[in-house]
């Protein structure tokens, strides 16, 4: 015989996140990000709940200086393809956003 445990996670499967006139910034973004790769768990040692949760926190600041970092990068790609394009002016206004 076997056991089959059919347990549901309290766990929303499914979550909302919405800006009004504005995009997710790095830091909302990288916060979603690290909540999707880590979770600490209620009936862990407080010691260790801590530890964890701190870690998470540092790994949100890295995941958005990284997508800082990104933005800038495509920023960038997109300036010089504005540039060989012939738009150099329009290249100008996406660099100093």
């Amino acid at each position: 015989m076997f056991k089959v445990d059919v347990s549901v996670s309290p766990e929303p499967i499914v979550a909302v996140h919405t800006t009004e006139n504005r995009g997710f910034t790095p830091e909302e973004v990288a916060a979603r990000c690290v909540d999707k790769l880590m979770s600490v768990s209620d009936t862990a040692h407080p010691l260790i709940k801590d530890q964890a949760r701190a870690f998470k926190k540092d790994m949100e600041m890295v995941v958005a200086h990284y997508m800082r970092e990104a933005i800038a990068s495509d920023r960038t790609t997109i300036y010089n393809a504005l540039v060989e394009a012939g738009h150099p002016g329009l290249a100008g206004v996406i660099r100093r956003l």
